[in-house]
């Protein structure tokens, strides 16, 4: 990709304990150095235990912004991204989210990607009316918190809807068990939509069983699920915990399908559970199998730029780096408050992940697919609509 002579300085800023430890990294591709920039801030994990989310959206954030600039910025302005990492905490994505806006000025807001972090973020971007676009957030209180919260994303209850739909018509489960992470506003809130949809469908929940964000052993509540004999076991956490969680629970000779949402979605994911995950389905935002064009071209980009296949998290950050430019590029002056409203108008938004609607909670109206994990490969199973 010829990028001519932009440049795009990203810096990443760890905070902790309200210090700031700075560790600043300039990207300059080309020669010279653009005079006035837009500066659009992005909150994420680029360390921690969800690292791998952050990263993979910083890279689609990035490479959207390769592009726009590569075309000439927004209105011959080129765009600046200020990456914060939060280091997977709520506190520090609250701390980061203060600094971008009452410091480096910036007109917008990237971030985050748990909904755990975004519900502390986005009180303070609605406080200080400067709009905030959540790649995948998917719990509903994130937007439900004022007019200048906004996300690319499906939401759980859809989500949620979608899981007990697959659980109950393709995989035949009448008995399920619900295994929920209770430090988690994201998996709480999954499980309490899957189970409503589940049992709304016909299908009964045997056990609803909990644990915490950063515990190793789960021998205790797997043993009361494997008494239950689910046919299948939700598992809405994030990958960290799911893989281990699978080792487990194979080990205990649980042989149920295992079923979870977008949380899953992570190169990671196999690396910590292996072969206990076969067996095992999760709702996403997209498939690389995908044969569309805007998606082939997308990943192919990806690639070239990053060296590896983007996953769901990538693909939602380039979205949502897009969806923002396309509303700028409608502003008059580019302020926040005209920002605010072109994002309120998006219709019919081509995005890599899809359609891109939002509606008047400001949340994306779209599809979900379901993946099947075997053998270490995310594989399409099927698309269910809204």
């Amino acid at each position: 990709m010829n990028l001519g002579t932009s440049v795009l300085k990203v810096t990443r800023v760890g905070i902790l304990k309200g210090r700031l430890l700075a560790a600043v990294s300039t990207l300059l591709i080309g020669s010279s150095v653009f005079a006035a920039t837009i500066k659009i801030g992005e909150v994420g994990s680029m360390t921690g235990s969800e690292a791998t989310f952050g990263i993979s959206t910083h890279e689609g954030i990035e490479l959207a912004i390769k592009e726009q600039n590569a075309k000439g910025g927004i209105k011959g302005q080129k765009i600046e991204l200020i990456s914060l990492d939060d280091q997977g905490k709520p506190e520090e994505a609250a701390i980061a989210t203060t600094k971008l806006i009452t410091q480096d000025k910036v007109v917008a807001i990237l971030g985050e990607v748990a909904s755990s972090r975004s519900l502390a973020m986005a009180p303070i971007a609605q406080k200080y009316k400067v709009p905030m676009i959540s790649p995948s957030s998917t719990n509903p209180k994130v937007t439900a918190v004022g007019d200048h919260i906004f996300r690319v994303c499906f939401i759980d209850p859809f989500q949620g809807a979608v899981m007990a739909k697959f659980a109950s018509e393709n995989l035949k489960a009448k008995k399920v068990a619900i295994f929920r992470d209770v430090k988690s506003d994201y998996s709480v809130g999954l499980s309490d939509f899957f189970k409503e949809a589940f049992l709304k469908a016909g299908g009964e929940v045997v056990v609803d069983q909990s644990y915490s964000s950063g515990e190793v052993d789960f021998n205790s509540q797997l043993t009361s699920i494997r008494a239950k004999k689910p046919d299948v076991i939700f598992l809405p956490g994030y990958y960290t915990e799911v893989g281990l969680i699978a080792k487990q629970a194979r080990k205990l000779g649980i042989k149920a399908a295992i079923l979870g949402g977008d949380g899953w979605d992570s190169e990671k994911l196999y690396e910590i559970g292996g072969k206990s995950l076969n067996n095992s389905y999760f709702s996403n935002h997209y498939s690389q199998d995908d044969q569309t064009p805007a998606v082939q071209s997308f990943i192919a980009t990806y690639k070239k730029a990053y060296n590896k296949i983007p996953d769901g998290l990538g693909a939602l950050g380039y979205d949502a780096a897009r969806v923002l430019f396309a509303a700028m590029e409608t502003t008059k002056t580019g302020s926040t408050a005209e920002v605010q409203g072109a994002l309120a108008k998006t219709k019919d938004f081509q995005g890599v992940t899809g359609k891109i609607t939002m509606d008047e909670m400001r949340n994306a109206t779209k599809s979900a697919v379901v993946l099947e994990v075997k053998d270490g490969k995310f594989l399409y199973k099927t698309t269910i609509n809204p």
